[in-house]
């Protein structure tokens, strides 16, 4: 057993996310050890990140705890750790903060997976991140609701009509799904959850601006259901400002211009974020040591079968990579999590292979399973297969999806019951000010 255990082939997956997990999950019956390391505990289902942005769901309901997770998996070890960098030549990985307190160490491996994922884009303004939070962690949703609610409590407060318009104007920027199911859920809560809360203000009053440099929400979506999905954020009272850029993001205002238009100051309290998305800085400082230049986003184009160029024994997968389509090109795969689950099924696949002595394999090929964005209550759009339909049946479809792919079943079953419980009621469980 012991000699069993030190020749077994070393798996050192990097990232607990959608892509890292499927990998290490997929591997759970291979001869492999596998280490899966990441700076956080727990994997969390980023899909529905704003809705804790939002009130409507707490982070725990989102999020499970690594190791409980793989608890019954006996050849895999969850480690507690920030990766610092690589060592390609050495077969190492070097790590920097742990969780006992020691500034340093190191593990071998035999083959190397990175699913280390993204983060947020300003397009080189990283100055406007302190005024318009984006929202891929769960600091990140707690920071944004509270910005929310304090907006709220601040215009209940204020005296002066224009400083109180300033409070209820929520800017979102960013027309992706994403941006979207932000602006859809502000404008409900303004117009149904708030309605009767306050005394001295109207919580309908608020605007909620949807900024999207293009010129329609959804651009992705095919087509017309970013039409339709125009058209249910206007009811809900959300004003689409489409083909218009931010030129500039301060205390207090954020200055935006249409196209061919002068740039224009808007008064506000609140901006939000969902326009851009950089690779993990792990991307860069992988890309370095192998000698490649990743893109404008940080991202490294790896090869086909999602190994990276001159090193067969490491995959990079997930939103920090590119997958070359082998002709100059790459798939252009959409950030979202399908990709990555795939990803990381196809690479655990591929480990199989080459251990039972096949050298080489088909190329990483996605099967594009559909695309969906919630708007709001009963409104949704979803591309399916090539189905394309909107409205409540949508929403039900997203709904069921999103119930289906959350990892535990607690969770899951949290989740339901919350849904049900916020349809009835027009509620949000989690309406709490917190930090700041």
């Amino acid at each position: 057993m012991g000699a069993d255990r030190v020749t077994a082939h070393r798996v050192v997956v990097v990232g607990g996310g959608f892509a890292g997990l499927s990998a290490v999950r997929a591997l759970r019956r291979a001869p492999v050890e596998v280490t899966l390391v990441d700076r956080r505990n727990f994997h969390l289902f980023q899909p529905l990140l704003y809705q804790v942005a939002t009130g409507a769901l707490s982070p725990g309901e989102i999020a499970s705890p690594l190791r409980g997770i793989l608890k019954r998996q006996r050849n895999a070890t969850v480690l507690l750790g920030e990766v610092e960098g690589f060592d390609l030549g050495a077969r190492k990985v070097l790590l920097g903060r742990q969780a006992n307190g020691r500034s340093s160490g190191e593990l071998t491996y035999d083959t190397l997976v990175v699913a280390a994922g993204a983060g947020h884009s300003y397009f080189g303004n990283d100055a406007w991140a302190r005024h318009a939070p984006g929202l891929k962690t769960v600091e990140d949703a707690l920071e944004i609701r509270r910005r929310i609610l304090i907006a709220f409590e601040a215009a209940e407060l204020e005296q002066d009509p224009e400083r109180r318009r300033a409070w209820l104007t929520f800017v979102v920027v960013g027309g992706g799904p994403t941006g979207v199911e932000l602006a859809g859920q502000i404008a409900e809560i303004a117009r149904g959850t708030l309605r009767h809360d306050f005394r001295h203000m109207d919580p309908s009053e608020s605007r909620v601006l949807l900024v999207e440099a293009g010129d329609r929400v959804l651009s992705a979506y095919a087509g017309r259901l970013p039409a339709k999905a125009e058209r249910a954020l206007v009811r809900l009272g959300v004003t689409p400002r489409l083909s218009t850029m931010v030129v500039d993001v301060g205390e207090g205002s954020v200055t935006l211009s249409e196209q061919g238009g002068e740039p224009a100051p808007l008064r506000t309290e609140t901006v939000l974020w969902a326009a851009g998305v950089a690779a993990s800085p792990l991307a860069r400082a992988l890309a370095e040591e192998a000698g490649l230049e990743p893109d404008r986003a940080g991202r490294i184009t790896v090869e086909p079968d999602c190994t990276l160029p001159g090193h067969p024994e490491v995959f990079a997968i997930g939103d920090m990579v590119r997958v070359s389509d082998g002709a100059g090109g790459d798939r252009g795969l959409p950030g979202v999590a399908q990709p990555a689950i795939q990803e990381g099924r196809y690479v655990a696949g591929r480990i199989r292979e080459r251990l039972d002595g096949q050298a080489e394999g088909e190329p990483f090929s996605y099967r594009d399973k559909g695309d969906m964005a919630t708007i709001g209550r009963k409104a949704a759009v979803a591309d399916i297969k090539g189905m394309r339909f909107s409205g409540a049946l949508a929403w039900l479809t997203w709904l069921f999806v999103h119930i289906l792919f959350l990892v535990g079943l607690q969770n899951r079953l949290v989740v339901f019951v919350r849904w049900v419980l916020a349809f009835v009621t027009r509620g949000r469980a989690t309406r709490l000010i917190t930090g700041g």
